[in-house]
């Protein structure tokens, strides 16, 4: 078909027209940038701003519940910003913020560093003067023979309500004199100022520093600890955060005031820690209670700085038992390397050593009436269990003292040489695996007595008992 010369360039110009109007409608190409692409991100948290560049609809979205996003969604360029929490673990972390529109997705990479501490008013800067830099395994070996001031500090409504009278710098010395080079301090701590939050008496706690001089100032080594004191740290989940705040607070009050002293102070965290009637090996519970009892100990004490953060402390076994502490203890974890200490007691066979009766009255190689034995926990007995502490122990650089231990006055006949071969025999395998023993002293002597020295003079009570412990054999 022939057109005429102008309708064909008039078609022609309508073609043009509608090739160029196909060619503006096709989409454009989707763009997506961010900046910036990573974020590092510190423990106390922090607010900060991200630049969306794009030509289309995006979104944002993340996984992370401690990641803020100030805007979800937008179309084209935008800023927009991230709120990051604050990081309470002990940990770093690490998120994602994740942008995309159609075809395109872009990442923000945040990571967060471990939570910030938060340093206490209390706190000083460590401080390592009269804190030699030795491990505790070595200032351990410097003690040799220990002995307790018992039943005086942790009595129930104050020094002299157990019967001894007040101790006396006459008495530490004569100690000294005999042959002792440490002094275990047990304290019950409640005597309070203010029971509502456990303010400690002022007046208490300048007795027991008045007592803790009495030592140092000696050049003896001393260990406080906190004592049974009516049986409050109860090691079950029910008890375990209100225990673990009165002693927290209250070992804070004690470290402040002890802050100053040298490496010959000790802090022991606790004693005997059980559920009271329950003597049977501890349930998993109980155990896990008491070794977070140990934990907060270290914690608050390490918290006060000063020679505090270099300070030698005493932790316990559950109970202060052996084969309890081989079976269940777990070290707690410390900022200090080498100042921790370990602490069981040893009163085997208890029949032997501390049951008020004339049944068992005999001990060791030379008893010669079994009936007048408990049958057990002989000398074999005391080498095996002394020698796993050494092995599990000692040998692996961890220090062992036995806070406690010694053998009861009995009246029968004989009594007297059996009681003196225990404390020999007992205080060499000890000392023999580096174990620093620390005989029981509660001041009381007679039927079923402990004491050693007269607390009112400092008279050794039985010279011939405090030799079979001091003495090298």
């Amino acid at each position: 078909m022939n057109y005429p010369k102008y309708l064909r360039l008039c078609l022609f110009a309508g073609l043009l027209f509608f090739l160029s109007c196909s060619s503006d409608e096709e989409p454009r190409p989707s763009t997506l940038s961010i900046s910036p692409v990573e974020s590092l991100v510190g423990g106390e948290g922090e607010v900060f701003s991200i630049s969306i560049t794009s030509n289309s609809s995006w979104q944002a979205n993340t996984n992370s519940s401690w990641i803020g996003i100030s805007q979800m969604s937008g179309f084209g360029n935008a800023e927009i910003e991230i709120t990051i929490d604050p990081n309470e673990n002990p940990d770093s972390r690490e998120g994602t913020v994740r942008f995309s529109v159609e075809g395109l997705v872009k990442n923000l990479r945040i990571v967060q560093q471990e939570a910030t501490a938060v340093i206490p008013d209390y706190f000083i800067p460590e401080d390592p003067t009269g804190m030699r830099d030795i491990s505790s395994l070595e200032l351990v070996k410097e003690m040799r023979n220990g002995w307790n001031v018992g039943n005086s500090l942790e009595a129930i409504g104050g020094e002299t309500a157990w019967g001894n009278p007040k101790i006396t710098k006459d008495l530490i010395d004569k100690v000294k004199a005999a042959g002792f080079n440490a002094v275990r301090i047990p304290v019950a701590w409640s005597k309070f100022k203010n029971e509502e939050n456990y303010e400690i008496d002022p007046a208490w706690m300048d007795r027991v520093t008045e007592v803790v001089d009495y030592v140092v100032a000696n050049e003896m080594y001393a260990i406080i600890n906190m004592h049974w004191d009516g049986g409050w740290m109860i090691p079950t989940y029910d008890h375990q955060e209100e225990v673990k705040n009165r002693m927290s607070k209250m070992w804070l009050q004690i470290a402040l005031n002890f802050r100053d002293y040298d490496d010959h102070l000790l802090f022991a965290g606790t004693n005997e820690v059980m559920v009271e009637g329950d003597y049977g090996p501890p349930t998993s519970e109980y155990a896990n209670v008491q070794n977070s009892y140990n934990q907060a100990f270290v914690d608050i004490v390490r918290s006060t700085g000063g020679r505090n953060a270099f300070r030698n402390l005493v932790v316990q076994t559950f109970n202060a038992n052996i084969d309890y502490g081989l079976n269940t203890f777990s070290m707690p974890e410390d900022s200090t390397t080498d100042r921790l200490v370990l602490e069981v007691h040893y009163y085997d066979p208890y029949q032997f050593t501390l049951e008020n009766s004339e049944e068992v009255t005999q001990w060791g190689k030379d008893a010669d009436n079994p009936e007048k034995t408990a049958g057990w926990a002989d000398e074999n007995y005391t080498d095996g269990q002394f020698q796993k502490m050494k092995t599990n122990f000692i040998d692996k650089g961890i220090p062992v003292i036995v806070g406690e231990y010694g053998a009861v006055s009995k009246k029968a006949s004989g009594h007297h040489s059996y009681r003196k071969y225990y404390m020999e025999y007992v205080s060499r395998s000890m000392k023999s695996r580096g174990i620093i023993p620390f005989y029981w002293d509660m001041g009381f002597d007679g039927d079923y007595g402990l004491a050693l020295f007269d607390r009112a003079t400092g008279a050794q009570l039985y010279p011939d008992l405090i030799r079979a412990i001091v003495d090298d054999n």
